[in-house]
């Protein structure tokens, strides 16, 4: 085959059939620039929102997504995200704890006391991580979080 009868894309090449053949450095600047935009949280928190679209039911989808949106600061969708998974998992006192820390972070007190209430009743018996976890510091001092550590 000579160099003027050589195909300008091939099967396989993303732009097969769109007229002009774009060089590398043209076609992968969008990408570069959407992916540059976003912090390795944002990529995070995109990527299991998609997945979790595909698999609404996914524990573990709904775990990661409910730790790292939690992590990014937006505590109303860490809320209803762990509500989706005590809904899920009636009986898991780690479920209900991380409800708990949540409600909590969100300002939600006697909500939060509540989820740590029922979390201790269905088996958490981790009294030292209770006092030292950072997500429970606004209801630290509250007297029914005291009376459930026993204080």
């Amino acid at each position: 085959m000579s160099g003027l009868d050589k195909p300008q894309s091939t099967p396989d090449d993303p732009n097969a059939g769109a007229g002009k053949v774009r060089s590398r450095a043209s076609r992968s600047q969008p990408a570069q620039a959407w992916f540059g935009s976003l912090g390795q949280l944002d990529f995070d928190v995109d990527f299991f929102e998609k997945v979790l679209a595909r698999s609404p039911h996914s524990i573990e989808v709904l775990r990661i997504l409910a730790e790292l949106v939690s992590k990014k600061g937006l505590l109303s969708r860490a809320v209803d995200l762990d509500r989706r998974l005590v809904d899920l998992l009636p009986d898991d006192f780690l479920a209900r704890y991380n409800l708990a820390c949540s409600l909590a972070r969100a300002g939600r007190s006697d909500e939060a006391i509540d989820a740590l209430s029922r979390s201790i009743l269905l088996g958490y018996d981790d009294i030292d991580h209770m006092e030292t976890d950072p997500d429970l510091e606004s209801i630290r001092t509250h007297p029914d979080f005291l009376a459930l550590l026993g204080e």
